[in-house]
């Protein structure tokens, strides 16, 4: 079809990379020369290196994001926290890995809709997701928003409700107000948190990658032995547990970027605020701006186009150079495996978020200047 090829792609991870070339080269033949290809000093470095960034005790490095929520919820249900069939109150509009996990250990996910504002959970979905058996939450910090509050944690507290959160898009973030251990840091707000080092995020592994992070030291060393089939030392196995063990190279790569987190969720701030000030379009409902710069990293740059016109939208900025993505185009109750499977009532606002949301470039592959370029592109578009 017509139109110019694109200039502002929507993520390139060569650029995203290029920069620490050189220190990763290193750090790869760093563990190469080691002799050490299953844990040793590189992950335990990482595990320090990423506790202190989140402002707690422990972290633990595992395979992926995935498998950083199902080893929270396994450890808890080790430690008769969390027993098969308890429910756990959780967005609606997350990716489907959030819900895999909750399912994975036995336990029933209850979907509710988000905030409309936030597109995070709230106090009101909380309520309507409460029953006798729930047991606990997961706060989805949906596109590096962190989702918490005063109201929330009075909430959670009055309910004696687990606050597990799934922080994989939102490393670097802070909340405005101190969660249930002091710690403003996502992933160290609640009793445990998940983070990914997918390649897209905004500190990115070569390949998966995740953690966990946690104040309980009891959690932190189910965990970590549910994580290595379920072994406390060498040939004793304490838990009938998994392989889900973060790989030493893939945690060198993460602890050359790990510096920077504050850096590269800086420039992302200020390619929100760009987009922010400079998109007028009516037709555009741009995301909520939060009240301080490290309230949201920005993982991505979500707007909503309503009426329909969202396709149109989206080949309007293809023609003119501009690469888009959806996040998420099908919500996980109407995915063919959950069809007839998840807790929920209606669930309106999520689905009709899914018909609306398009994301826009805010990556390292793109730049202020190019934000306020795709701007006034949007503005432009023809408002029919």
């Amino acid at each position: 079809m017509p139109g110019q090829p694109i200039k502002y792609p929507f993520l390139d991870l060569g650029t995203a990379n290029e920069s620490y070339m050189a220190a990763m080269r290193e750090a790869a033949m760093r563990v190469i020369n080691s002799g050490r290809y299953i844990g040793g000093e590189e992950v335990e470095a990482f595990n320090r290196e990423m506790a202190a960034m989140c402002d707690a005790p422990h972290a633990i490095g595992v395979s992926n994001g995935l498998d950083a929520l199902r080893l929270i919820f396994e450890g808890y249900k080790v430690l008769g926290k969390l027993s098969v069939g308890d429910e756990i109150i959780v967005p609606a509009n997350t990716y489907i890995a959030t819900i895999l996990a909750i399912g994975h250990a036995g336990l029933t996910p209850v979907l509710v809709d988000p905030d409309q504002r936030t597109m995070n959970l709230s106090v009101e979905g909380i309520q309507r997701g409460l029953s006798q058996r729930t047991r606990g939450i997961v706060a989805v910090h949906l596109f590096g928003r962190v989702c918490w509050d005063n109201d929330i944690a009075r909430i959670c507290r009055a309910n004696d409700l687990l606050v597990i959160e799934d922080a994989a898009q939102a490393i670097g973030a802070r909340a405005a107000t101190e969660g249930l251990f002091r710690s403003r840091a996502a992933g160290a707000i609640g009793h445990a948190g998940a983070f990914s080092f997918y390649p897209t995020k905004n500190v990115g592994a070569l390949g998966d990658a995740g953690a966990v992070v946690t104040h309980d030291e009891v959690l932190a060393d189910a965990v970590k032995a549910l994580a290595n089939y379920g072994s406390d030392r060498r040939y004793h196995n304490i838990y009938a547990g998994f392989n889900c063990r973060l790989d030493p190279i893939q945690a060198a790569m993460i602890r050359v970027k790990l510096p920077d987190t504050d850096k590269v969720n800086a420039e992302r701030f200020a390619r929100a605020v760009a987009y922010d000030r400079h998109i007028s379009h009516p037709a555009v409902i741009k995301p909520l701006m939060p009240a301080t710069p490290t309230q949201c990293v920005w993982h991505q740059y979500v707007v909503r186009i309503s009426d329909g016109r969202r396709d149109d939208f989206r080949e309007y900025l293809r023609k003119n150079g501009v690469e888009t993505d959806i996040h998420y185009p099908t919500p996980p109750h109407m995915q063919p495996c959950y069809a007839a499977e998840t807790a929920h009532a209606p669930l309106p606002l999520t689905e009709r978020l899914a018909k609306e949301v398009v994301s826009l470039p805010i990556g390292a592959s793109t730049s202020e200047a190019d934000a306020r370029e795709i701007a006034a592109i949007i503005n432009n578009y023809p408002n029919i």
